[in-house]
């Protein structure tokens, strides 16, 4: 277990003035703290989630993908960095201090960190064993994989009369399974990937590195022998004057077919639960097709408001708008027992990034840059008035990325009735940032709205030989408690410190990797943002020459990071911030 601070400049300063420094706005942190900075992809973490205990403000959560637990590249072939089978990697972080200092426990699961090779030997390989983790417990015990993809969500916890505040609060970790064994007669469940969903009742236990704080994971998706569950979000109904406090609710994409090489059709699928988690309801929210008229529902984000209604919204196409995109929302008003037909609310919108030949995959920064798959897809919250609905305004806001690969913007729109018509979008980066993920917040009274985004402050870089950066911001608006009122002009609260993403990596070496999403929570006197960061990964001038290479049609061989690169390649970590209300 691993502990770090935010930097005591601005605390020295107050001393030295007199005048008093929130804590909550002196800057960033990194949140992955038990990550080393070598070896390479024990280094790497991205793709970061973040929740906060409506009922205790000062308690956060948050979760990403972490690879502290991997072998080492130099454990088997020298230019290979593979995944070690059996090993999980969705990391876990504790913060009580509203997000000034955070903790990563260590459990005990299927590791390979102590795998690390002989520089230029062939090495035998490596086998998981039981030992040290930092990631989610419980899994190999049951014959699974966390596999990353987090979503973190804070409930009240049940008893004997129901759910109840004063029971004590309950978090949800929602991520991606896969099947520990090899064959079939060893699976946990049918299929590729699955949803499961962790619980602890003791946040405070399970920071410090206790295993039998969580409970065993749950798995939640319905799977067939092609299923590929993914892309899951999940949220608690955290609003005590709800009729439906207490239910949760996990959404994703059912991605099939996968056996014939693809990975359609995708049905979005939403579960509920209304007893904490321990039994699940499946519903199919939209069409499966995939194909020239339609693209299923996608990067979905899922929310309630002080009445209970429940709000899922993804990225899809609309056949009757000339099969353009749109943000979709499908909402529900008896607790998930049935959900409206998906509409579009915002758009048309666009996947900024322009095709990589290597990867297949859009990209926003340069060639065999970090994937921009879901830029597009919403990210979503609402002034539900959490814990009890007081001051509840029920504000929509939405944030995503969209427009051209010259200019993809930060986009913010917002709806005051319950969905039934949004605001216009407006871009709200700051000057001169390329958006790639972007998330809102928005406080349970409605009175401020923060985004957190990650941008790319250099233009597209056609080859990899020139330097790249990425940085994470965080803004903040005025809101009103006026529904006619639109959210105010966005001002910068926090730049994060820039990092070239060249630094940071796939595991196959052929392009950077960041993960696909961003992450923030709002209480009524502070909001906390998490992003992906390269500030401290180092660019491998080998590895850029060979990923040209690749681009230009060529197929050397690899190189090998531990020999061929600085000791910090690849060394992507999780940063965040806490910010108190600029305008309280």
């Amino acid at each position: 277990m691993k502990r770090i601070a935010i930097s005591v400049v601005a605390a020295l300063a107050a001393v030295l003035t007199g005048t008093a420094v929130a804590t909550a706005a002196t800057g960033d942190t990194r949140v992955s703290v038990g990550s080393p900075s070598t070896p390479f992809s024990q280094n790497k973490q991205n793709e970061p989630a973040l929740a906060v205990d409506a009922n205790h403000p000062s308690i956060l959560a948050a979760g990403a993908n972490d690879e502290i637990d991997m072998e080492a590249c130099n454990a088997g072939t020298d230019n290979t960095c593979p995944f070690t089978p059996g090993v999980g990697v969705s990391g876990v972080y504790f913060s009580f201090d509203s997000g000034a200092t955070w903790t990563q426990p260590t459990y005990t699961g299927l590791t390979a960190r102590d795998c690390r090779g002989v520089v230029g030997a062939t090495d035998p390989g490596c086998t998981a064993h039981t030992g040290p983790i930092g990631t989610l417990p419980w899994y190999a015990e049951n014959g699974l994989v966390s596999d990353g993809d987090p979503a973190l969500a804070f409930g009240p916890r049940p008893g004997p009369g129901g759910f109840s505040w004063a029971n004590g609060s309950r978090l949800y970790y929602a991520n991606l399974t896969a099947n520990v064994g090899a064959t079939r007669s060893e699976q946990a469940f049918k299929g590729f990937e699955a949803i499961a969903v962790s619980r602890t009742d003791n946040v405070r236990a399970a920071a410090e590195s206790d295993k039998a704080a969580w409970m065993p994971p749950v798995v939640i998706s319905r799977q067939s022998s092609t299923t590929f569950s993914d892309k899951e979000q999940i949220w608690a109904d955290n609003v005590s004057s709800s009729p439906y406090f207490g239910t949760t609710y996990v959404c994703w994409a059912s991605f099939r077919g996968q056996e014939k090489g693809n990975a359609a059709p995708a049905p979005l699928q939403v579960a509920v639960s209304h007893d904490g988690g321990d039994t699940w309801t499946q519903h199919q929210i939209s069409a499966a097709a995939n194909n020239s008229q339609r693209n299923p529902t996608d990067g979905c984000t899922i929310r309630t408001d002080s009445h209970g209604n429940a709000y899922v919204f993804g990225v899809g196409t609309v056949p009757s708008a000339g099969n353009q995109a749109f943000e979709l929302m499908s909402v529900s008003t008896n607790g998930g027992a049935n959900w409206s037909r998906p509409r579009p609310v915002a758009g048309p919108v666009t996947q900024p990034g322009t095709l990589d030949p290597v990867q297949g995959r859009p990209v926003i920064d340069g060639v065999a840059g970090a994937r921009s798959d879901l830029a597009p897809a919403p990210s979503v919250d609402i002034a539900n008035g959490a814990p009890t609905g007081a001051g509840a305004t029920n504000r929509i806001v939405m944030t995503y990325v969209s427009g051209t690969l010259e200019t993809p913007h930060v986009y913010f729109t917002e709806s005051t009735d319950r969905g039934s018509s949004w605001r216009p979008p407006r871009a709200i980066e700051s000057g001169g940032d390329r958006g790639l993920f972007a998330a809102p917040a928005i406080s349970p009274n409605g009175t401020d709205v923060y985004v957190v985004y990650n941008a790319f402050t250099t233009p597209y870089r056609p080859t990899t030989s020139t330097p790249r950066a990425l940085v994470g911001v965080v803004r903040h608006a005025d809101s009103s408690t006026n529904p006619t009122a639109p959210t105010g002009a966005f001002s910068e609260l926090h730049r994060g410190a820039p990092g070239d993403p060249r630094g940071s990596s796939a595991n196959a070496l052929l392009s950077e990797f960041l993960g696909d999403y961003v992450y923030a929570v709002a209480t009524r006197t502070y909001g906390a943002g998490v992003w992906n960061d390269a500030r401290n990964a180092a660019d491998c001038p080998a590895i850029d020459a060979w990923r040209q290479a690749l681009q230009n049609g060529l197929t050397p061989p690899a190189p090998a990071p531990e020999q061929d690169c600085p000791a910090t390649f690849g060394n992507s970590d999780i940063y965040g911030g806490s910010y108190a209300d600029p305008t309280p």
